[in-house]
């Protein structure tokens, strides 16, 4: 692709700014390969203007490839007596400095990002203020007068982003869970961004369990304390509601996303798990080398298990990252965000149909996330005293969520044989956990051991914890 501009303006700074692109793809947390790369090769594949007449503040669309991934940015082009880039901005948006001239990103720059929301809406949506989100994304979000959140995907794929794409089939086919569609940015080729209504006063369900979870934990003493369900903060009559939620997006999904060729789809649902029981024999393998530890023994037994069924039984596009991250309880009750899949998996993996069980052991790993996390918050010398209520927590909202799964009536052509369907769920909850692992090991190597624990319990059925989690099974 070749660069693009308006009226003749000078293009001169957009090779000086590629040239210096390097150590800022490496310091952002959604580039892909920021873990092993101090500073990537960077080309340029467009250049396309905006808005804006003059060179200084004029607004650019940037799209690079790097290190075989496209990427985009959206500048803003600022003088160099401008503080940072204009008022309120933060110095660390500046994407670059060019001589005369200061390349910031349009999305810490409130007058920037504003014009932007102008331009992609066709003028239908404007603004009078504007905040970033600041929490760890793969993306860049930006609030609009608290009435609606804009996304602007930073790495790229051909095609509909899947965000961007099952969010808008849900809401275009009643399901009351989603945030409704606002604007999407896009062209043949690629989705730029998605907006949505901007749930206001919402909290998402990892904050709502911790806040429970620190309840529970305050009313211990040396002596020990109450059951979860005895706590004022009892998080289970929501655990409850969230699985009812889940369930009906599913029932939704596979409706939605019916392959129009039954036999295609069956063949490619096979391949996918196939494919993952490969993946998972060869990251156990990796993991072992790396942490030292025996993890090939966690994994075998319940590989040979589950490959001894005809797959996972039925198959849907599911969600893909279900967590209580990705979950938010207004008045109105839950919504479900993010579409987009585990960011570190392949598109192609993150496209292919599932077992729902695929996003149902998601949110139970979430609940064990959750009570071993807050632990941590707490002192060392607390943990034993606190570890059999983290443990009781985890196990009553896991029976919480599963019970009002179950309770919407057709889920159950949705799920594996009776037989099946324990194993199905350990073993998304084994891949999971793997995931978790990876991630953990090159962002937050300190939260390793929630998913390394998870690995134990797994490879251990008999264990304490395994036994609290008994009969909470799907069948």
């Amino acid at each position: 692709m070749a660069a693009a501009a308006a009226g003749g303006a000078d293009m001169s700074w957009v090779d000086r700014l590629v040239g210096s692109l390097g150590p800022h793809l490496a310091g952002q947390r959604w580039f892909a390969s920021q873990a092993s790369v101090e500073e990537p090769d960077v080309s340029l594949l467009s250049a396309t203007h905006l808005a804006g007449t003059q060179a200084h503040g004029s607004l650019w669309q940037v799209l690079v490839r790097a290190d075989g991934d496209v990427y985009q940015l959206v500048v803003v082009l600022r003088d160099t007596s401008e503080a940072g880039c204009s008022a309120g901005v933060d110095p660390k948006t500046v994407v670059s400095a060019l001589g005369d001239l200061v390349v910031c990103d349009a999305l810490g720059d409130p007058e920037a990002a504003i014009r932007l929301l102008e331009v992609i809406s066709g003028g239908s949506q404007s603004a009078e203020l504007c905040r970033p989100v600041t929490s760890e994304q793969s993306n860049t979000s930006v609030i609009f007068d608290d009435r609606l959140i804009l996304k602007v995907f930073r790495r790229l794929r051909p095609g509909r982003n899947p965000d961007a794409e099952v969010t808008s089939a849900l809401a275009g086919a009643g399901f009351a869970s989603v945030a409704a569609p606002v604007v999407v940015w896009g062209d043949e080729t690629y989705d730029y961004a998605f907006g949505q209504t901007y749930l206001a006063g919402g909290s998402d369900g990892w904050a709502l369990a911790l806040a429970s979870l620190r309840d529970l934990y305050s009313l211990y003493d040396s002596s020990g304390g109450p059951e979860p369900a005895e706590a004022g903060g009892d998080f289970a009559p929501e655990a409850a509601r969230l699985g009812q939620v889940t369930a009906q997006m599913h029932l939704h999904l596979s409706k939605l996303f019916q392959d129009a060729s039954p036999a295609a789809s069956s063949r490619q649902a096979g391949e996918a798990w196939e494919a993952l029981l490969g993946s998972i024999r060869a990251r156990l393998a990796v993991a072992t080398e790396k942490l030292g530890r025996d993890l090939n023994a966690v994994g075998e037994p319940l590989i040979a298990r589950v490959a001894s069924f005809d797959g996972p039984g039925p198959t849907i596009r599911v969600h893909g990252d279900l967590h209580l991250g990705q979950v938010m309880r207004t008045d109105q009750g839950w919504y479900v965000l993010d579409f987009e899949g585990e960011p570190d998996r392949p598109l192609s993996e993150r496209l292919a149909p599932a077992s729902a069980l695929k996003d149902v052991s998601g949110m139970l790993r979430s609940f064990h996330y959750a009570s071993r996390y807050s632990l941590g918050e707490r002192e060392r010398r607390e943990w034993p005293l606190l570890r059999p209520a983290a443990i009781a927590w985890e196990a009553r909202n896991r029976r919480a969520f599963l019970s009002g799964y179950r309770s919407q009536a057709g889920v159950d052509d949705l799920l594996p044989e009776p037989a099946a369907a324990s194993a199905v769920m350990a073993f998304y909850e084994l891949d999971k956990a793997l995931y978790e692992l990876d991630y953990e090991v090159a962002h937050r190597p300190e939260w390793a051991v929630i998913p390394l624990e998870a690995l134990e319990r797994l490879a251990d059925p008999m264990s304490d914890e395994r036994d609290e989690l008994e009969g909470e099974g799907l069948s």
